[in-house]
This record gives C-alpha cells, sequence and structure tokens, in this order.
C-alpha cells in the first residue's frame, strides 16, 4: 500500500472513531493462520512487540523490561488468544435425558476475559445460558468451556455471543436457547469516552425462547 493511501485510510479510521462493523459470526482467519507452529509465531512476535516497546523509548536491556516481549508473545498464544486455534476446542459429549427433566437449565455467572479486537484492550464479564433439552443434555462445564473458548480470542462481544449460540445449538441439537452476554470493555473506560461504569449487554436466542413469558422466566432467574 503507498504511503498516501495508508494516510487515507488512518484518517478514515480516525473519522470512523468507534463505528466498527461486524462482517460475520464467524471471527476473521485467513486460510494459513495455523500453518506456523505455536514455537514459530511466539519468536516472531516477540520480535515484533520487542520493536514495538523500542519505538515506545523503553529500554529492553532493563531487568525489569528485558522479558517482556517473550511474555506477551506467550500469553498472546498460549493464554489469552488461545481460542483462536480449533485444536483447543471443547470437546462436547452430550447424553441422553433419561430422566426426562423438560424446563428449561440455567448456568448463570459465568465469568470470562476476552479482547476488543479493535484496540486488543480487555472485555471482562459474565455470561448466562439456558436452554431446554430437546433429548440431550450436556455436562455442565461444558457449557463454561464453550464461553471461555470463544472469548480467548480477539472478539466483538455480539459475535462472541453468537458463537456461543451456534456452538450450543449444534452440541445440544435444539433452537432452545438463550444467550446473555454482560461485559465491561476496557476500549471505552480506560480511553477514548473514559467512561468509566458502563457495561453492555447482547443477547441472542431461538425456538421456545422466542415466547416473552419464557425470556422473562429466564430474566428473573438470572
Amino acid at each position: 500500500m503507498k504511503i498516501d493511501e495508508k494516510l487515507i485510510e488512518r484518517k478514515q479510521h480516525d473519522l470512523n472513531g468507534n463505528n466498527h462493523v461486524m462482517t460475520s459470526a464467524d471471527t476473521p482467519l485467513r486460510e494459513d493462520a495455523f500453518v506456523k507452529s505455536d514455537e514459530e509465531k511466539m519468536a516472531n512476535i516477540e520480535k515484533l512487540f520487542g520493536g514495538i516497546m523500542e519505538e515506545l523509548g523503553l529500554d529492553l536491556t532493563d531487568d525489569s523490561l528485558r522479558g517482556t516481549p517473550y511474555r506477551v508473545a506467550k500469553m498472546y498464544v498460549k493464554e489469552i488468544f488461545q481460542g483462536l486455534n480449533p485444536k483447543n476446542k471443547p470437546s462436547l459429549s452430550v447424553f441422553e435425558n433419561k430422566y426426562q427433566y423438560n424446563k428449561m437449565l440455567v448456568e448463570k455467572d459465568i465469568t470470562f476475559s476476552s479482547a476488543c479486537e479493535h484496540h486488543f484492550l480487555p472485555i471482562t464479564g459474565k455470561a448466562h445460558v439456558a436452554y431446554i433439552s430437546s433429548g440431550m443434555v450436556i455436562g455442565l462445564s461444558k457449557i463454561n468451556r464453550v464461553v471461555e473458548y470463544y472469548g480467548k480470542r480477539p472478539q466483538v462481544q455480539e459475535r462472541m455471543t453468537l458463537q456461543i449460540f451456534n456452538e450450543l445449538k449444534e452440541a445440544l441439537q435444539t433452537e432452545d436457547i438463550i444467550v446473555v452476554v454482560e461485559a465491561e470493555h476496557l476500549c471505552v473506560s480506560t480511553r477514548g469516552v473514559n467512561d468509566k461504569t458502563s457495561r453492555t449487554t447482547t443477547l441472542e436466542y431461538g425456538g421456545r425462547f422466542n415466547d416473552i413469558d419464557l425470556r422473562n422466566e429466564f430474566y428473573s432467574l438470572i
């Protein structure tokens, strides 16, 4: 990209501000996203982040800072963005609903941490999930693991909500699911508007949860 084109693009980003567009319910990944090993990615990120620190004027020979590029690289690949790699996707075993429980099951206050894909700043919050069995049930911890998996990647909260819903819909073979995500975005609270108290809520639901009375019952439980 030519320099003048890059400047125009940057000016457009400034004009758009926080008016970002989510293009898909799928996380945007290149086809070659997992050709490199984790170790190769970490080595490259270590060099690149070290360059960022140097541009900021930090002294990488200081004992406190010397290991920071490696620590950041390891954190990105092995921890906070591990949900990008499908090999880390949780196995969702489901079981026959032999006890014939036919009311909603609610798993609430599932804590998660993610990162805003626009600024790479933390998103922290809770998810609340409910489903009504269509004949199959899932282990409670698996719901938590689905939330964690989709949180561990650069995210848009709307997309994360849809991803959790779609994953559970596929596993449980039912539309009778509702997902609510409540979160604080540090890209709002620590920069830009610097609003320290606002939180964002998103939801997705289907099937029997299209009934407002059933949704209200769910809301009363969370």
